[in-house]
């Protein structure tokens, strides 16, 4: 009996994905653990594998098709002596979470979890056959999908069929509320596409569509403004007894081919802060409260059309030569988009470093369900006043700690960020 192959979850959260490419096409043998496709997810393209050995009956989705829910089946793998068009079974092993920094995911699904190609009935009684993407299109664009002919597997509707179709002007009526009465929500949401398309028209313009990490960003710090009281504390540091420690350091681990960077420190400086004020090291959970035991620190990387925040466990602990290390490994391979999901979920608290750019000062966005994130600017030198009432020349940094006032009170908050302005002050200490 022929086999669904299904679409698989890549994360605990994930929903749907792209079918970025598949490696393999309608009659070609395929064994158990031989790479059939990449499947993009909004933080990482990752490779597919097949679980069963067999023969390429169709190929159910097409290459680059979006918005492919998971679970959703994709192709049909035969069996030996199976031709076309046998009877489908589908997979009964549970779905893959990949929960380790694997090379591929293997796509299975419960009996009771496997969808069916969605379909619906025109007026003529004729079932209709679409994607999840394409029936959204079309009623986004008012398309009745009983019009349109279908260039995917067996006739079904895709992206592609919709796109080019034009879409149906909404007929007015006496009835039709004015554009005011619209909801607090809908509002919030801000102008519809074709609404701000048209403030531009007669305007030379290049449209750009969204990928998934920048539909998932758009989403996340909307609900995160939105949902999250923020509320800031802004502190200077001075960075004179840093920058000097780091020169020494780095001298003594320039044989070993090691080189701290300030960020290193600031890594250290906020896993023990967090430490030292056990209470602020807590997430927001809904109904309740998370309070961590370890510090662990995400820090935000900037990569092409997005940025990862991965995450490093057990901060507090790990020497600076091992946090920077791995530091350097996680952003390199966030920027291949080579991170497998539990290397940036997680963490209670978080770390943006701007001021490699230049930037004196910003605010940073808490990435829930995170307590606080530190927005860290650049090291300026300023005129500042010793601790003798002279005036003198400093290199200041300028630091603010945005926090979620659900989780973390006013004194509480600058309980932490004083602690985080200590250990950077004092270096030496953060090595005791």
């Amino acid at each position: 009996m022929a086999i669904e192959i299904l679409m698989p979850a890549l994360s605990p959260t994930m929903e749907e994905g792209t079918l970025a490419k598949w490696l393999v096409k309608e009659g070609d043998e395929v064994k158990s653990g031989d790479i059939i496709a990449e499947i993009e997810t909004d933080k990482a393209t990752m490779e597919f594998e097949a679980v069963d050995e067999g023969v390429i009956g169709s190929i159910l989705i097409a290459e680059g098709s979006e918005g492919v829910k998971v679970n959703a089946p994709i192709a049909v793998l035969l069996e030996d002596g199976e031709e076309a068009g046998a009877t489908v079974a589908p997979s009964t092993a549970a779905p893959t979470l990949v929960e380790a920094p694997v090379s591929a995911v293997k796509a299975t699904s419960p009996n009771n979890l496997s969808p069916k190609l969605q379909s619906s009935v025109s007026n003529d009684g004729t079932r209709v056959f679409a994607s999840p993407l394409a029936r959204r299109i079309a009623a986004d664009k008012g398309i009745d999908l009983a019009n349109v002919q279908g260039s995917g597997p067996r006739g079904r509707i895709v992206k592609a069929d919709v796109e080019g179709t034009p879409a149906v002007a909404p007929q007015a009526t006496p009835s039709a509320q004015p554009a005011v009465s619209a909801s607090p929500a809908a509002l919030a949401s801000g102008p519809t596409s074709d609404a701000v398309i048209r403030m531009y028209e007669g305007r030379e313009y290049e449209e750009i569509a969204l990928n998934g990490m920048r539909k998932t960003i758009a989403a996340r710090l909307t609900e995160a403004k939105q949902s999250i009281p923020h509320f800031y504390l802004r502190r200077d540091i001075k960075l004179d007894a840093l920058l000097s420690f780091r020169s020494q350091i780095n001298k003594q681990l320039e044989a070993r081919g090691v080189k701290l960077s300030v960020n290193d420190f600031i890594i250290k400086a906020c896993a023990l802060a967090l430490q030292s004020v056990p209470a602020a090291n807590a997430v927001w959970a809904g109904d309740r409260v998370l309070q961590m035991k370890a510090s662990d620190v995400a820090v935000a990387v900037a990569i092409e059309g997005g940025l990862f925040t991965p995450v490093l466990q057990d901060a507090e602990s790990k020497s600076l030569s091992t946090l920077s290390a791995q530091m350097k490994d996680l952003a390199g391979r966030a920027r291949d988009r080579k991170l497998a999901p539990h290397e940036y979920q997680g963490g209670s608290f978080a770390i943006s470093n701007l001021g490699m750019f230049g930037i004196d000062n910003f605010d940073a966005v808490i990435n829930p369900p995170h307590g606080a994130i530190l927005a860290v600017g650049a090291g300026v030198k300023k005129p500042v006043v010793n601790a003798d009432g002279d005036l003198d020349v400093a290199t200041v940094m300028s630091v603010t700690l945005s926090v979620d006032h659900r989780v973390i009170d006013g004194a509480l908050g600058a309980e932490l960020l004083q602690a985080i302005v200590d250990n950077l002050e004092n270096p030496m200490g953060m090595l005791a």
